[in-house]
């Protein structure tokens, strides 16, 4: 993994130590750390200022698809092939317990706080008091069985689950109720927790798998695996198309006040910079 200046694209620090490829990082939000999750189903913590790997957690059988912080970033979440999501103590390295095992490889996860309306259940035993942040919050699973699977994050309980039309992608939370996953054959499902039976809306571009979906203002923007990246606002019945990567695959969005970066399989970061919209 490389960390780069954004303002100039000055390359800061290289972190070394996964075996195989790295699936994702992010930032805990200190923006001082750093969490990746690779192919050797190893999931790291990092220091940004000294490239150093602080934390390594063990237990996954398979590939680490997806990462999810909790709150602050005293606990995370991990998504895998081996079919397991599971959360993670950062301060004893240690394995809180698996929260879903759907036997089908879990390709996204996303952790949001409930709407006061929602039921998310109680837990089966007490939860342990290495759990910090994961009362009131969902955890949302999208997964390659063309399930999408919502569980309250402390108690375990199933919330819903939801079957699209195709393997899901990735997914995240717009609000305390409103959802969006993506599927390998290119819909968008805008789900309700609130009544998830029937979608509220199935936004469908081009048939190219959705890559990436990120909550952003008051829409979304969303990458595809023909290239296209664009932005939905809700209150707007257009998109705002972000040019440049030709038919490549645009794997990740991430924003930071005004400015869009995406990475792509033609092996470039690229930053967008958004005027007032």
């Amino acid at each position: 993994m490389k960390i780069w200046q954004a303002s100039n694209g000055e390359l800061r620090r290289v972190l070394e130590g996964h075996v195989f490829d790295v699936n994702c990082c992010r930032f805990f939000p200190s923006g001082l750390v750093v969490l990746s999750g690779g192919m050797d189903a190893q999931l790291k913590i990092w220091s940004a200022e000294d490239a150093s790997c602080v934390v390594t957690f063990k237990g996954h059988r398979g590939g680490i698809l997806d990462t999810a912080i909790v709150d602050r970033g005293r606990n995370v979440v991990s998504g895998s092939r081996d079919g397991t999501a599971r959360l993670w103590d950062c301060g004893r390295s240690a394995c809180l317990g698996v929260i879903a095992d759907c036997g089908s490889s879990i390709n996204g996860v996303a952790v949001g706080a409930a709407d006061n309306s929602i039921n998310l259940g109680s837990p089966e035993q007490i939860p342990s008091e290495r759990e910090v942040g994961t009362e009131a919050k969902m955890l949302l699973v999208a997964r390659e069985d063309k399930k999408l699977q919502c569980l309250g994050l402390q108690s375990r309980q199933p919330v819903f689950l939801f079957i699209g039309s195709d393997a899901f992608n990735c997914c995240t939370f717009l609000s305390g109720f409103l959802l969006l996953a993506g599927t390998q054959d290119g819909n968008i499902y805008q789900l309700d927790v609130r009544s998830p039976r029937a979608p509220v809306q199935v936004i469908h571009r081009s048939g190219a798998p959705v890559l990436s979906l990120l909550n952003f203002r008051d829409g979304f923007i969303a990458s595809q695996g023909d290239g296209s990246c664009f932005i939905v606002q809700q209150d707007l019945d257009y998109a705002i198309e972000l040019s440049g990567a030709d038919c490549d695959p645009v794997y990740k969005v991430a924003t930071w006040e005004k400015q869009i970066y995406t990475c792509c399989r033609d092996g470039l970061l690229r930053r967008y910079q958004l005027s007032d919209l």
